[in-house]
């Protein structure tokens, strides 16, 4: 068993047998998907999350061992390795780690303690460390030197001090110790540069902020590193709280050399040495390497949020396959109009002008109507742009009016269709419609199956992210493009409906080999089943085995080809076949008879106990879909826009997104509005996710509106009462000498609609290092609370 197989077994508490098969199973090439899926029997049944989990840490690993070999090389060549630091090397079980036992090997540009060293000082600096009895300036002046640059007694001294601050900074024990001590007892400091309060007053909750470095959360942390980018904050890492911060650290520094003033003479001098050798080297670096750990795990939760918004934006229900009208709002420019068919072909596109300026309202509800009874439409999805409120009260007086159609409608989010519009793929997809149209057409397949639709976007274009533009873009990427591979397999893809970068995200494919499916397609005709594949040029057994479990053919001449039951479990099929003396026709959803079943009577050498219920439990319900059911919120009649809203109205919304701060939810009024993390339950949440996802249906309580700042928070706690002003109130609190107060905050602008959904803070602010406030604590306080403090402000 290799070291890299026990760690992993450890940190996934699974058998290294399981860890094993798994990495021989990615190194052969095989996708977490279909490890996950049909590998079973070989992994132990570890699922997709440890198996992704297992990739990464794997690469990781590697890099180390690799690393770990460099390193030993170099101390090696330089004739400095022995068997004490080998060990250690050896048993470093980080890169942090392995680096600071290199650091004093590293080479390195000439430093003042080397050219020290050169000048023949290092004896001095022995000496001075190992008795302080002598006065320093005494020991130093016999190695006054002026031709190797030792001019005089301050020289010498300061090349020594040179020489042993290095080594003090250099020793991976004493650093250990003081990372440790920072993590925990760490204060962030952030203060306004002079001369930016009104240029940089979205960050004003940073102004005059600390907080303890290990409880800043993962989006505050970003709105201050994005602060100091922008030039607005100054951030400085103190070691501790009190009049001098330092003392702990430069205690650890000096009981670590044996420094300490006893009165000798050297005492002073060593004790300096000890202070300049915290300020200058050890706090520099690390300062640097604590805001580089803090926004590298900031950036790891930021991804993370945003992945899970995107999984639970993937898989939102699907409306299926019914002919929908999709809108694409515009008051001036018009309402762009696209058809689609079941299978999500274009039948038709218009523009209707029923708003300002031409109000052709009744022609254009005519229009609707004619093109919805001559392509059969049930569906009617409505962008949530501008005029989006407008156009859907013309849905819903064309629904009263025309009854006989028995269409539904639904405000989608267009976040994303624009760039979908102007991309290559759009121009290749539908090369005769115009730009605007395109979006139209988005619109309209997005309700019929987000996840076939959105596939089609950058997943950074969609808007369910959390500071994503200031996060590591390729990590980001990589992330995200796992989230969707991962989506796309869990559902499966129809061979003969699928895009081209719908078909990318199954496993085992790449672009090339989409396109060419794609192409086949074109050129001959629906697949018939799924082993016409192996016609598809470039498409091989490889290839066949990794995505044939993922392609649907439905109504082919093979049934089970429109199921999970992957071509390779065929033979298996047949025997529960011969066992039922039923054809698969009449097998296929056969819930008595399967259920009546034995698995463990079909198990061979191949074939194991796992991968036999899961092909009874498809047989039973072939190609179900993880997806929930398709629902529609219910807005509130009379309720269009920010005026409309008053405080204790109780709305039912669309959830937009989550962040750790809380959830964003569109109740129809061009803003969405905030349930701040403290109002998402009745008992204390620490994760909104654990909560709610994007899609998700909610009803929820206004607690207050700011009209001069188009901001709402809401409460999905029912019970609350919204305070009597609203935020946003003529009167200025701070006017009558209030002491101003942290701000709630209230999301400044609708995330749905930009690629980033980036507040400038959580709203909490400075106290929060201080003390939790009301509406934070466990089961206490409401959204009033904040936004009591926000008037105060």
């Amino acid at each position: 068993m290799t070291d890299i197989t026990r760690t992993l077994s450890q940190e996934l508490a699974a058998r290294p047998e399981q860890v094993e098969a798994a990495i021989r199973l990615l190194d052969e090439g095989a996708t977490v998907p279909f490890i996950a899926r049909y590998r079973k029997e070989a992994t132990g049944g570890l699922d997709d999350i440890q198996l992704r989990l297992l990739e990464e840490r794997l690469v990781y690993l590697r890099d180390l061992n690799e690393r770990r070999a460099t390193v030993l090389k170099s101390i090696e060549e330089q004739g400095k390795l022995t068997p004490e630091l080998q060990a250690e090397i050896v048993g470093a079980e980080t890169k942090q780690r392995l680096e600071d036992l290199y650091l004093p090997f590293k080479p390195k540009r000439r430093t003042k303690a080397q050219i020290a060293r050169e000048a023949g000082l290092e004896p001095l600096a022995d000496a001075l460390l190992a008795d302080p009895s002598a006065l320093p300036e005494s020991r130093a002046a016999s190695y006054v030197d002026s031709p190797k640059g030792v001019e005089d007694i301050a020289a010498a001294l300061e090349g020594a001090r040179q020489i042993l601050m290095e080594r003090f900074a250099e020793d991976p024990e004493l650093t250990g110790r003081l990372r440790d001590h920072l993590w925990q007892q760490g204060i962030l400091v952030s203060k306004v540069m002079p001369g930016k309060e009104e240029e940089g007053n979205k960050f004003s909750d940073y102004f005059d902020y600390r907080e303890p470095l290990a409880r800043i959360p993962s989006h505050r942390a970003l709105a201050l590193f994005r602060g100091r980018n922008q030039g607005v904050l100054h951030l400085e890492l103190l070691a501790g709280e009190g009049d001098d911060p330092d003392a702990v650290c430069r205690g650890l520094i000096a009981s670590r050399f044996g420094v300490r003033q006893a009165g000798r003479p050297g005492d002073d001098w060593l004790i300096e040495t000890v202070r300049k050798t915290w300020r200058i080297k050890l706090l520099t670096r690390l300062d640097l390497e604590f805001k580089g750990r803090m926004l590298e795990a900031s950036e790891e939760e930021a991804i993370r949020v945003f992945g899970l918004n995107l999984k639970a934006l993937l898989l939102a229900a699907p409306a299926g396959r019914l002919a929908t009208l999709g809108l694409d709002p515009g008051l001036r420019t018009g309402v762009k109009v696209a058809i689609v068919d079941g299978t999500g072909r274009v039948a038709a596109t218009d523009t209707i002008y029923p708003h300002v300026p031409k109000n052709q309202w009744d022609a254009s509800i005519a229009r609707l109507a004619q093109l919805s009874k001559q392509h059969g439409v049930k569906l009617v999805s409505i962008g949530n742009g501008t005029g989006s409120r407008e156009t859907d009260r013309l849905v819903r007086e064309l629904i009263q009016r025309h009854p006989e159609l028995g269409l539904r409608s639904l405000v989608v989010s267009e976040a994303g269709a624009s760039v979908y519009s102007a991309s290559e793929f759009a121009s290749k997809e539908l090369p005769e419609l115009d730009v605007s149209l395109r979006g139209a057409v988005s619109i309209a397949r997005r309700l019929q199956d987000p996840l076939a639709e959105l596939v089609k976007i950058d997943p950074k274009a969609i808007g369910v992210g959390q500071y994503q533009h200031d996060v590591n873009q390729p990590r980001l990427a990589r992330a995200l493009d796992t989230v969707v591979e991962d989506c796309v397999n869990a559902v499966g893809v129809d061979l003969n409906t699928a895009s081209v970068p719908l078909l990318t995200q199954v496993s085992g494919l790449n672009r090339t080999l989409a396109e060419n499916i794609v192409q086949f397609r074109e050129t001959n005709g629906a697949f018939p089943n799924r082993k016409r594949l192996m016609a598809v040029p470039r498409f091989g057994e490889k290839a066949f085995q990794q995505s044939a479990g993922f392609l649907r053919v439905r109504d082919g001449d093979e049934p089970l080809d429109a199921s999970a039951v992957h071509p390779e479990a065929y033979p298996l099929v047949r025997n529960i076949l011969a066992e039922t003396g039923k054809p698969i026709t009449a097998l296929i959803g056969d819930s008595a008879t399967l259920r009546r079943l034995d698995p463990a009577r079909f198990t061979d050498e191949r074939f194991g106990l796992p991968t036999v219920k899961d092909i009874l439990a498809e047989l039973e319900k072939p190609g179900r879909d993880p997806r929930p059911e398709f629902k529609t919120a219910q807005l509130k009649e009379g309720v269009e826009t920010l005026k409309d809203l008053k405080p204790d109205m109780i709305l039912e919304g669309t959830v937009t997104n989550v962040t750790n701060f809380g959830a964003f939810v569109d109740v129809g009024v061009h803003q969405d509005g905030l349930v701040h993390i403290s109002a998402l339950a009745d008992r204390f949440v620490k994760d909104p996710h654990a909560v709610v996802k994007s899609g998700d249906l909610v009803k929820v309580k206004v607690m207050e509106v700011d009209l001069v700042r188009k901001r709402i928070a809401l409460s999905m706690r029912l019970g609350d009462v919204a305070p009597e002003r609203t935020a946003g109130d003529a009167s200025d609190s701070r006017s009558q000498g209030r002491e101003p107060r942290p701000r709630a905050h209230i999301p400044p602008g609708r995330p749905g609609r930009s690629a980033d959904a980036r507040p400038a803070s959580d709203g909490r602010g400075a106290a929060r290092a201080k003390a939790p406030a009301a509406s934070e604590a466990p089961g206490g306080g409401t959204m009033a609370d904040a936004f009591a403090k926000a008037k105060r402000r």
